[in-house]
C-alpha cells in the first residue's frame, strides 16, 4: 500500500514539535526530513540539532534525505540524531556501495536519491542492496517547485528494473507531489510520495493528508 511522507522543510520552524505533534495523528507512515548544506544543493535547511529535536516528538520514523556533500562523515551522527532511514544521493557519493553498506551496518535502512537529469539505469549494480531508491521529482534545494513530467517514465524503467530483478526496495518520489499527480505515480510503480508544500500550505494538513492517500489507492 502507497504510504505518505510529509516533508518537515514546508513546516513552520517557530512551531516545529506542534507541526510534528499534527503529523503523529495522521495517516502519514514517515517523517521527511530535508537535508541541505548550502554546498551539494544552494540552500541551506537544517541539520543535526534540529532532526535530533524533531526526533525527540515524532511517533513515526524519520525519513532522512541527506542532500549534502561527502555524506560519509555524518552518517553515524544522522542514526543518533534518529534516522530510521539514510537517502544518500547517488551524484555526492564517490564510493556508493561503502557508504550504503556502511549506512546499513549503523542499522538502518539505506537509500539513494537521483537527481531529475541522472538516469535511473545507473544504478543497475547497486539495486540489490537497496532499501529505497528517490526519485527527485524536481532540483533538489528548495520546496514548492512545479513537479517535472518525465520522472512518471523514470519510475515506470525503476520499477521494470525491480521486477526484472525480482526486487523489492520502495521507490520514493520527492517534488511537487500533489492530489493530482499522486494517483499517475502510484500507477508507475510509488511506494513512497514526499509532499511538502501541499500539506503544510493546506488549510487542513491533516485531511489533506489523508486524501493523498486516498488518492493513492488506485
Amino acid at each position: 500500500m502507497p504510504e505518505i511522507a510529509p516533508s518537515i522543510l514546508a513546516a513552520d520552524f517557530a512551531n516545529l514539535q506542534r507541526d510534528i505533534e499534527m503529523l503523529n495523528k495522521s495517516e502519514a507512515a514517515w517523517i521527511h526530513v530535508d537535508i541541505m548544506d548550502g554546498m551539494f544543493v544552494p540552500n541551506i535547511s537544517f541539520g543535526l540539532p534540529v532532526c535530533s529535536a524533531a526526533n525527540q516528538h515524532a511517533r513515526k520514523p524519520l525519513d532522512v534525505h541527506l542532500m549534502i556533500e561527502q555524506p560519509d562523515r555524518y552518517l553515524a551522527a544522522f542514526v543518533k540524531a534518529g534516522a530510521a532511514l539514510i537517502t544518500v544521493h547517488y551524484e555526492a557519493c564517490l564510493h556508493l556501495h561503502s557508504t550504503i553498506q556502511r549506512i546499513k551496518e549503523l542499522g538502518v535502512k539505506a537509500g539513494v536519491a537521483l537527481n531529475p537529469h541522472t538516469p535511473v539505469e545507473l544504478l543497475k549494480d547497486i539495486l540489490a542492496d537497496l532499501d529505497l531508491v528517490l526519485v527527485m521529482s524536481v532540483n533538489p534545494g528548495f520546496g514548492g517547485q512545479k513537479f517535472i513530467e518525465n520522472t512518471y517514465k523514470k519510475v515506470l524503467r525503476l520499477d521494470g528494473m525491480r521486477k526484472a530483478q525480482g526486487l523489492n526496495f520502495m521507490i520514493e518520489v520527492d517534488g511537487g507531489v500533489n492530489l493530482a499527480n499522486t494517483p499517475k505515480l502510484v500507477e508507475a510503480g510509488v511506494d513512497l510520495l514526499v509532499a511538502g508544500s501541499s500539506v503544510f500550505s493546506s488549510a487542513d494538513p491533516l485531511a489533506t493528508i489523508r486524501q493523498l492517500r486516498q488518492a493513492a489507492q488506485v
